[in-house]
């Protein structure tokens, strides 16, 4: 009985790999060349699978699609765990100082997969929308507690409204794409933008010395 558990488990984990596999190998070819020229021939084709093998694990291109989504939302949640696993805010500042860094002069554009899954795949792109949006106010309401207990951030703070606030901002950001570009600015900026207004207004005295000898 345990080896047959063994083996169980075991067919499993494979099973599970190869389905992540497929969903990263579709991931990329949909940000390289947009979702509506993408099908599923020519998934099966760069994984050298067959059809009926990319039907054991996703009935639908649409399915595949919800599945990649999630997995982009797990993936950021994931993210944003291993800064609150710090549990010092002190170091939580810096790596976000950082990444801003290394971002602040991105000048991409939207790729055609958000614009093909906002134009042909409007609830699967709402959804996304919904789950991004709970994901960035769980971690900024995690992430503001955690800077009123080391007296980093100002204690007499909403954090409820500031955190929907800014998860608003950053969910907008991603639906309104277009209206941003017609502007000649990105997504990219736009958030650098956003989070450094959202860092300096909610530190408190000492941790806006902290935000400001790093930058």
């Amino acid at each position: 009985m345990h080896i047959l558990f063994f083996c169980c488990t075991f067919a499993a984990v494979l099973s599970q790999d190869q389905k992540q596999h497929i969903i990263k190998t579709a991931g990329e070819m949909f940000f390289r060349l947009g979702i509506r020229s993408v099908s599923i021939d020519d998934i099966c084709r760069e994984m050298g699978m067959s059809k009926k093998t990319f039907y054991v694990y996703f009935a639908s291109k649409d399915e595949l699609i919800e599945q990649m989504l999630l997995a982009n939302i797990a993936y950021i949640a994931g993210k944003m765990q291993e800064l609150l696993d710090l549990r010092d805010f002190r170091q939580l500042v810096k790596k976000f100082i950082k990444h801003q860094e290394a971002e602040k002069n991105d000048v991409r554009r939207v790729p055609q997969l958000v614009y093909d899954l906002k134009k042909y795949y409007p609830r699967q792109f709402a959804d996304f929308q919904v789950k991004c949006f709970e994901t960035q106010k769980t971690f900024i309401i995690q992430y503001l507690e955690l800077g009123i207990a080391q007296g980093l951030v100002r204690a007499n703070l909403n954090i409820e409204l500031t955190a929907v606030l800014f998860a608003r901002i950053h969910s907008g950001a991603i639906r309104d794409f277009e209206e941003i570009e017609a502007h000649n600015h990105n997504m990219h900026q736009l958030a650098h933008t956003a989070m450094d207004v959202f860092v300096r207004g909610v530190l408190s005295e000492e941790g806006l010395k902290l935000y400001t000898s790093n930058i």
